[in-house]
């Protein structure tokens, strides 16, 4: 690649390139920032009524410094033993996180709503060797731990380090009216004794470092299995601290360190939230308001109205949730710089709409699992482009290939592929698919995309989500915007079924919200802007779509379990 058009669109306060990431692992990272604003209030845990509760960073890392010293010391686990966390949202997240890349160990974020069988998958196939729970799904462990290699567990309560007597009230409402807490029948430890038993240990923290470098594996993050089985990507040290200063570096001076107070709905133990809002706003010295579940989306009133949020990382179905609630229309932020989304295609419709309503843009990105997961940006001081991932951000180089791994031309569709110090080491004990993925140093993402004259690209579509119509290339993205951008229409998912004469037709599946347009007219409307080989063939109407964590539309399920339930038009 000898041009890089995107080069003369950095802002003035954005490095084109960074020779020096500043620090050789993660706990480097943290400590510097726990030094730096040690009285200041790190995380804020908001639950819907209100009730909170607070950690400063010089507590979080006196914390998770004991509880280093308990996995190390007292459990006896060895530097890179993989330890799983299997949490929301919540006060003794970082501490554990942090405890454990402090401690020398390997992080594997796995879902808190994992079935058992996704969970023995997951515990598998890391050899994880302890297990941090949240006690709330506690309850599926005896039918899990004798599959795996877990040995030790630690039991977590959603309200760790609330104010004694709102900690009460909120486990009294779990144990009697919702009834969200089964009895822990397994050997375990409570998390305040982990914490209390790792206090007892005199160990220098920075003894267990010494054998970490920016190569070291950080984290098993594995990959959201929305397009088959769920891998392990490697993510180093070295992957993480880049992109956690990468991601700071694009915003250039519209993050203030030590003065922003950053909204965290998505789950911490998704890479984007976990980079983004964890490393990257923790970097900065922000305060992070922690939000257990964003559904419903009336689960933020109060940290929106309790919390001068300045930033809000989201994906498109999120930022469409608000938008269609009557309590942010009515009292919108005044304080936000800007909202960060990624994760899937944001729609243009719920772009303008919400810098209409709040007078601040959504700046999207584009990143995935395997890349740490932040490639690209609209740089917030520069050139947005509606509709574009943005340009790639300082040190990474993007470009779009056809089959053969040529360069296309400006404009053209092909499958993006990237390189950067953020790319994955590699898939957990997968070779194939490593080989796969990463070839000659780049890493194919198995997106289409598109480049223009100026460097932005764009996301086509998942190139195994494409539908072939009668030798027609068909991209969903475009479908389901455009129906989405329809008064009455929430939410959209469209893929490809069998067709003995086209190979595929178009199938819609449609959420409404308000006012529900009838079929005729959604496919009118579609045939007022696409060609005729895109309009659906069938439109079905639901009452909700499959969502992976973060919010993204399951295509895969739509395809393996919806479809034989069409009440086609």
């Amino acid at each position: 690649m000898t041009e890089r058009p995107w080069m003369k669109h950095y802002p003035a306060d954005v490095p084109k390139e960074i020779t020096d990431f500043g620090f050789s692992h993660l706990p480097d990272l943290l400590k510097a920032s726990a030094d730096e604003y040690s009285k200041q209030l790190a995380f804020t845990q908001v639950m819907p009524n209100g009730m909170n509760g607070s950690l400063t960073y010089k507590r979080v890392h006196e914390q998770s410094d004991s509880f280093a010293r308990y996995l190390r010391d007292e459990l006896g686990l060895k530097s890179g033993d993989r330890v799983a966390v299997q949490m929301p949202n919540c006060l003794a997240y970082p501490v554990v996180a942090f405890g454990i890349l402090k401690a020398g160990l390997v992080l594997v974020n796995t879902n808190p709503l994992y079935t058992a069988s996704e969970m023995i998958h997951q515990f598998r196939d890391s050899g994880a060797k302890a297990l941090v729970v949240i006690d709330m799904f506690a309850d599926r462990l005896p039918e899990v731990l004798g599959k795996t290699n877990v040995e030790h567990v630690v039991t977590v309560k959603v309200a760790e380090y609330f104010p004694g007597v709102v900690a009460g009230v909120i486990r009294m409402v779990q144990k009697v009216w919702s009834r969200t807490l089964p009895k822990v029948t397994v050997s375990h430890t409570k998390f305040k004794q982990a914490i209390k038993l790792g206090s007892n240990h005199a160990t220098e923290v920075v003894e267990y470092q010494k054998e970490l470098s920016s190569d070291s594996i950080a984290a098993l993050q594995y990959t959201g299995g929305t397009t088959g089985v769920s891998k392990g990507a490697m993510l180093t040290h070295g992957n993480l601290v880049a992109n956690t200063i990468q991601m700071i570096a694009m915003n250039g001076t519209y993050i203030t360190p030590g003065k922003e107070t950053v909204l965290t709905a998505l789950p911490l133990y998704h890479i984007f939230a976990f980079t983004v809002n964890l490393l990257g706003f923790y970097h900065s010295g922000a305060r992070n308001i922690l939000v257990p579940s964003p559904r419903p989306p009336s689960n933020l009133k109060r940290a929106f109205e309790n919390y001068k949020i300045t930033w809000l990382s989201g994906v498109n179905t999120l930022f469409n949730a608000l938008l269609n609630e009557r309590w942010f229309q009515e009292s919108p932020p005044k304080h936000l710089v800007g909202s960060a989304a990624g994760g899937m295609s944001l729609h243009d419709s719920v772009a303008t709409k919400w810098k209409d309503l709040t007078g601040t843009p959504i700046v999207e990105g584009f990143g995935l699992t395997e890349t740490s997961p932040v490639l690209s940006f609209n740089p917030m001081g520069g050139l947005s482009k509606l509709g574009s991932i943005g340009i790639p951000v300082p040190s990474t180089d993007i470009r779009c290939v056809d089959e053969d791994g040529k360069e296309v031309p400006v404009g053209q569709p092909g499958e993006l592929v990237a390189r950067g110090p953020q790319i994955m080491k590699g898939y957990w004990q997968n070779d194939e698919e490593t080989a796969n993925s990463i070839r000659d140093g780049w890493f194919y993402t198995g997106d289409i995309a598109e480049m223009d004259e100026d460097g932005y690209f764009k996301i086509v579509d998942r190139k195994k989500d494409m539908i072939l119509v009668s030798g027609f290339n068909v991209y969903p993205n475009e479908i389901e915007e455009l129906i989405a951008s329809m008064d009455g229409i929430s939410e959209v998912g469209v893929i490809g079924y069998p067709d003995e004469k086209s190979g595929e037709k178009v199938q819609a599946f449609v959420v409404s919200s308000v006012r529900e347009p009838s079929k005729d007219e959604i496919i009118a409307y579609c045939r007022e802007h696409l060609a005729a080989y895109k309009i659906p063939s069938k439109i079905t109407m639901v009452d909700e779509l499959p969502k992976s964590p973060i919010g993204k539309i399951l295509r895969r399920e739509l395809r393996d379990g919806m479809t034989s339930e069409s009440k086609g038009a």
